[in-house]
């Protein structure tokens, strides 16, 4: 068994890359390169496309960031790589290219697994396989506890953190019975996370407070976008993610 990962936490994130939108799309290479232009660590999302490939990208759907309709899922990358990210010239980034990007930029990454219609054992797979060779800082987490799960089950080496929110404000579709046990981490005692992401504006939740003030778990928030706010994560201890503050207000 590989030696566990040390949990290293950067002091920050930006939010898909230091994006600044429309003109810098969110999770484009544009966006990436300005965040360690900044000195930035960042956040970005990974999705397993039809023919294997992982792409990031955050939507299930298309049709926000590019104005055409359909699954990114159903994509091959040949495919995929003919549109472009809000009206710009660049293209939906492969996995491959932003680790390529930040390997030896000595800055880390935080890397949200997208499951898409149960497809958590390959998407886990796949990740843990390409980033078995990246050298640089990097934790993964997810909304889905299947796909923390699994990755523990593989690589029980690499950090892990349980992404959050009150589900009850919005349930996503989801059946109530998710919607409880997502929304107050009743899968903890399953997918051991070493950090909790926890929505900014729900932080109040009692079986968050608990985990982080009593049973000492680091606490990660998403997503920050005022300077205010940035200050108020960081004097509660969080590590924030943050989007739309300028460069000089950091």
């Amino acid at each position: 068994m590989k030696k566990r990962r040390e949990l290293r936490l950067a002091e920050r994130y930006a939010h898909r890359g230091y994006h600044d939108k429309p003109q810098i799309p969110e999770n484009s290479m544009a966006a990436f390169r300005r965040a360690i232009e900044h000195g930035l660590a960042s956040e970005l999302d990974v999705h397993l496309l039809a023919d294997g490939s992982l792409v990031v990208f955050h939507d299930d759907d298309l049709e926000r960031e590019t104005g055409v309709k359909g699954s990114i899922e159903a994509y091959d990358l040949s495919n995929l790589r003919k549109l472009r990210l809000e009206g710009t010239d660049e293209k939906i980034p492969t996995f491959d290219e932003v680790l390529d990007l930040y390997e030896n930029s000595g800055l880390a990454l935080m890397i949200e697994l997208k499951v898409v219609k149960g497809n958590y054992k390959p998407l886990a797979r796949a990740v843990a396989k390409r980033l078995d060779s990246y050298k640089g800082e990097y934790a993964v987490q997810s909304f889905d506890p299947r796909v923390l799960m699994e990755y523990r089950r593989i690589r029980p080496e690499v950090i892990r953190g349980q992404l959050s929110k009150n589900f009850v404000k919005s349930t996503e579709g989801l059946p109530f019975y998710q919607v409880v046990m997502l929304t107050n981490l009743m899968l903890n005692k399953l997918t051991k996370p070493d950090f909790i992401n926890y929505q900014f504006a729900d932080r109040g939740n009692k079986v968050l407070r608990r985990l982080v003030d009593k049973k000492g778990y680091p606490e990660v928030t998403w997503t920050i976008r005022s300077v205010r706010d940035l200050k108020a994560a960081v004097a509660d201890g969080c590590v924030p993610i943050f989007e739309k503050i300028d460069p000089e207000d950091l």
